[in-house]
């Protein structure tokens, strides 16, 4: 099996998509069981998994067989993955503890969800805001109305930080496209 892993890494480099999708398919679930041990969560294993297969799509250039198995190259990449978000988030104060117990407060939290019921019924605003879904809704309330960073928001909505900025930034792209 080592051997399939080498020529799918190989066909990577080649720019071949469903190799990625092969090694996926037969990697996947021990590379998030490896992740899971360091991170301690299964959310936050599975980002570093698919994190690391971006790496791996980038850098199956980069394999050389003379230095090692192509599986112990894709679990240096994960392991190196996990350690580094580890690492990361010990040097990043995500949410300083005063700031957390005030977004608590539940009266600051309906201040800022109370300005989308507040928008006039029809305001195109408000319909596009419908469109997405609460979490969603709710992260873009606390960003634009609320003045919430990413961290706090997704300390808040506990969400990793990578889920909640993608979906903020997903979000915006919707109600950019909904208000053209």
């Amino acid at each position: 099996m080592a051997d399939g892993l080498e020529r799918e890494l190989s066909a990577c480099a080649g720019g071949d998509r469903q190799a990625l999708k092969r090694i996926f398919d037969r990697e996947a679930g021990r590379l998030v069981a490896i992740a899971e041990r360091i991170v301690k969560r299964r959310d936050l294993a599975e980002e570093v998994v698919q994190e690391a297969f971006i790496a791996i799509w980038t850098k199956a250039h980069q394999y050389a067989p003379d230095r090692g198995s192509a599986r112990g190259w894709i679990h240096a990449i994960v392991r190196n993955r996990a350690l580094n978000l580890l690492r990361d988030a010990k040097r990043e104060d995500l949410v300083d503890t005063e700031r957390l117990d005030a977004m608590r407060d539940a009266d600051q939290i309906e201040h800022v969800l109370s300005a989308f019921a507040a928008l006039d019924r029809n305001s195109r605003l408000r319909t596009c805001l419908q469109t997405l879904d609460d979490t969603r809704r709710k992260g873009i309330l606390m960003a634009y109305v609320g003045g919430y960073s990413h961290g706090e928001i997704a300390g808040r909505l506990r969400l990793p930080l990578g889920t909640a900025k993608s979906w903020i930034r997903r979000g915006l792209a919707s109600l950019r496209e909904c208000m053209a």
